[in-house]
């Protein structure tokens, strides 16, 4: 072609693809090792002429000299190509050295938008899902250059707190053989004391989740504590005045507990982002896991050298360890990064970029109770929180019982069995939440990984437990059990992650709602299973039936109506 036909057409503008990529090489800021500083920081900014990529053909020229401005633009071009080529696999090749953290640029142009709205579906969503591994990326990179971090703290003092929560509760359940030896209970009553923890633990589901949400989780949370390690101290002082006084104190004690899973989910939604979720809630729920461990191991010694009560003054009395040291100025963390004197400016930026509701002022002022309870996500949350918990409070507060009676276990032997699968499910945890944050989370999105690990924590125990009845030999039985709920595990990064996925605001209301039917779960199914062990004389599979049949109603409606993206702002 002619050299004013080439001018020509190096005068038309650059095509959507060429011009997205030179604006995406414009602008980085790498963090990492440079120069031999840590964390070291610094703006590489690439800017190209447009000069060197458009002429204007409007200029008169001679014939010769329209041939060298040609030739001239012609090696522009190609030396720009050729930049930038080799810049972009420069980055592709550097990608997992070079953690990079994007900045906020200038907003697209109109015809940039455009043509985003004519990529095909693929691209798209293959853009949205480097941008998921481009955002994980930029978390592990604070991470790791920050150190110990702020949230880190939050996530700790949650851990210990439902430590302490576990082991509170779980007392009850071995010292509860030398009660009913020292009172005359039958199997009745013994399933009404356990089941009366939950009559208060019912009453401050939603509560605590609207007080967390309104006041703060760090308040709400501290007063949980302070509530049920009181009423934990009282448990025998309350049981030597009568069965009634002791179902009350029970009562109140569930109270406490009832306030600190909204408390926790409202504070780890305005503290730990989103790539970070499922294992910091593994985590947490982690610390129920030891407690359970903890209060198994550590009861039956104590009662046999001093006597059941002493459980129970001991375990309260270590709730005020804790208090004293969540709200110590400096150590106990705020319940918004905003709020925080002790958090680093770099965490509390990359929070206020990556945590959906990480300020104050994000705080809901009336909640839509209409809005929530509408959306099918919502109620797939709360009908396969019940049917979940139906079996995990028969496992906690039966166990020891299933030991002794059926697999003829002593105090100790059947406390120390009962540890096994709560060892189990504290592995399980933190595994399921590493690879659901790491493999499924960056390549398949919210929506698949929820519905894949909360199938696993459905159908895995639903078919241990319909094994169990089987079993004779008590080693097997065990393994069961152990199976059971180490795949039960998985729920943690299924269902419990999943309620700031759908309504990062309204987190601590919608646990609120939810955990309340699971914890009518744990009513209803704790008092049920001493009645169905009464009327058929110690018949175990018929409990674990009920159980079985829950955990498959449950896998039908989470694969029907759950979902990980956000149905409610």
């Amino acid at each position: 072609p002619s050299s004013s036909s080439l001018v020509s057409s190096m005068t038309l503008p650059l095509p959507p693809r060429r011009r997205r990529l030179l604006q995406g090489l414009s602008w980085y800021r790498y963090t990492g090792r440079e120069g031999g500083h840590t964390g070291h920081t610094r703006l590489r900014t690439c800017r190209l002429s447009c000069t060197a990529l458009s002429l204007s053909s409007s200029r008169p020229s001679s014939s010769s000299a329209e041939s060298s401005h040609a030739n001239v633009a012609t090696g522009r071009m190609g030396t720009a190509r050729s930049l930038v080529t080799t810049r972009h696999r420069r980055n592709q090749n550097q990608q997992k050295q070079r953690r990079r953290i994007h900045c906020d640029c200038v907003p697209p142009t109109v015809d940039q938008e455009a043509d985003e709205e004519t990529l095909p579906p693929t691209q798209t969503q293959t853009s949205s899902s480097s941008l998921t591994q481009q955002q994980s990326g930029s978390v592990a990179a604070a991470t790791d250059s920050e150190g110990w971090t702020r949230r880190a703290t939050v996530v700790s003092f949650c851990f210990v707190a439902f430590l302490l929560c576990n082991m509170d509760r779980v007392n009850m359940s071995v010292s509860i053989l030398p009660m009913a030896e020292q009172y005359g209970w039958s199997d009745g009553t013994k399933g009404l004391v356990q089941s009366s923890f939950f009559w208060g633990y019912l009453l401050t589901q939603v509560l605590g989740g609207v007080l967390s949400d309104r006041a703060g989780g760090k308040v709400v949370l501290g007063f949980g504590v302070a509530w049920w390690s009181l009423f934990t101290a009282i448990t025998p002082y309350a049981a030597s005045l009568g069965l009634g006084p002791l179902l009350a104190a029970r009562a109140m004690m569930g109270v406490g507990e009832g306030v600190a899973m909204p408390a926790m989910n409202n504070l780890v939604s305005r503290w730990v982002p989103a790539q970070e979720r499922s294992r910091s809630l593994a985590r947490v729920y982690s610390g129920m896991f030891c407690g359970s461990i903890l209060g198994l191991l550590a009861s039956p010694p104590l009662i046999e050298r001093y006597d059941w009560p002493t459980v129970f003054h001991l375990f309260g009395s270590l709730g005020v360890v804790w208090i004293a040291l969540w709200f110590a100025p400096g150590i106990g963390p705020a319940s918004t990064p905003t709020k925080d004197t002790v958090i680093s400016a770099e965490e509390r930026a990359m929070l206020a970029a990556n945590v959906a509701v990480a300020d104050d002022n994000a705080k809901p002022v009336n909640i839509p109770w209409r809005a929530l309870l509408s959306k099918r996500a919502v109620w797939a949350i709360i009908l396969c929180h019940f049917c979940h918990n139906w079996g995990t409070f028969i496992l906690l507060t039966w166990t020891p019982t299933y030991y002794h009676d059926v697999l003829g276990f002593d105090i100790y032997s059947s406390s120390y069995a009962a540890v096994l699968p709560w060892v189990s499910q504290t592995i399980m945890a933190n595994i399921a939440a590493t690879v659901a944050d790491t493999r499924l989370l960056p390549n398949y999105g919210a929506t698949k990984t929820r519905k894949v690990m909360q199938s696993i924590g459905f159908l895995g125990p639903a078919v241990c437990l319909t094994l169990l009845p089987e079993v004779n030999e008590p080693m097997l039985a065990i393994a069961l059990l152990c199976a059971s709920q180490g795949l039960d595990a998985f729920s943690h990064s299924g269902l419990y992650s999943n309620h700031q996925d759908i309504a990062p605001r309204y987190a601590g209301v919608l646990l609120g709602l939810s955990n309340s039917a699971g914890v009518l779960a744990g009513v209803l199914g704790t008092g049920a299973t001493g009645a169905l062990l009464e009327a058929s004389g110690g018949d175990w599979a018929e409990v674990w039936s009920v159980a079985v049949i829950l955990y498959m109603v449950g896998t039908a409606i989470w694969l029907s109506w759950s979902t990980g993206e956000r149905v409610v702002d």
